[in-house]
């Protein structure tokens, strides 16, 4: 039975049928476009820390830029900061901070994940002997808040009643979760907290 073109088969047409939203030409999805991230990391003065710290990010699909490495500016607790540039997609750079995180990496900054308040507050009491290098470890934990800086004050010796001042970066809406979260540390070390002061120079 013709087909009313001479007995030609009827054949598809050249116009390309529509794809679905995010389809590539060949019916694949379109890769997620890489963008460039950074990661502000805090690492233990030892051999190997920093390789240690790079293996998550190339392991998780991260494509290393740059690497500052501040090791003459060190952070509250002795450690030294690190600058980690990388290429990722933003799923992936998802899973890297995870992954770092999972390896006991202390990430103080990660991508757009700036902390954008900061609070100034008092501890007064056994500092020292209470393990201040603990106590700020355990403020760095609570992922609300970073120290960003801290004066230790001990003018009647190690062994008595001392004060420091922390100044802290608290995500944007989360000062309050990261002040509880030093009350409840202060609490059970014995320590007095006054907080917060405003309007001071850190």
């Amino acid at each position: 039975m013709s087909d009313g073109r001479d007995g030609v088969p009827e054949t598809a047409s050249d116009e390309p049928e529509s794809s679905a939203p995010g389809a590539s030409p060949d019916g694949g999805h379109a890769a997620a476009t890489p963008s460039t991230h950074t990661v502000r990391l805090e690492l233990v003065d030892e051999p190997g820390q920093l390789l240690a710290a790079l293996h998550p990010i190339a392991d998780n699909g991260g494509n290393l830029l740059s690497i500052y490495h501040e090791r003459g500016n060190k952070t509250p607790r002795g450690r030294i900061p690190v600058e980690v540039d990388f290429e990722a997609t933003a799923e992936r750079f998802e899973g890297i901070v995870d992954a770092l995180r999972s390896e006991g990496v202390n990430v103080m900054q990660a991508g757009t994940e700036r902390y954008a308040e900061e609070v100034t507050i008092l501890l007064f009491g056994h500092l020292i002997d209470t393990d201040l290098s603990d106590t700020l470890s355990r403020i760095e934990a609570c992922e609300s808040a970073s120290v960003a800086d801290v004066s230790l004050a001990a003018p009647q010796g190690t062994e008595e009643v001392s004060s420091a001042r922390l100044r802290l970066e608290a995500r944007a809406g989360e000062t309050d979760a990261a002040i509880a979260a030093v009350r409840d540390l202060a609490a059970d070390k014995e320590l007095r907290v006054v907080e917060p002061l405003t309007g001071v120079d850190a």
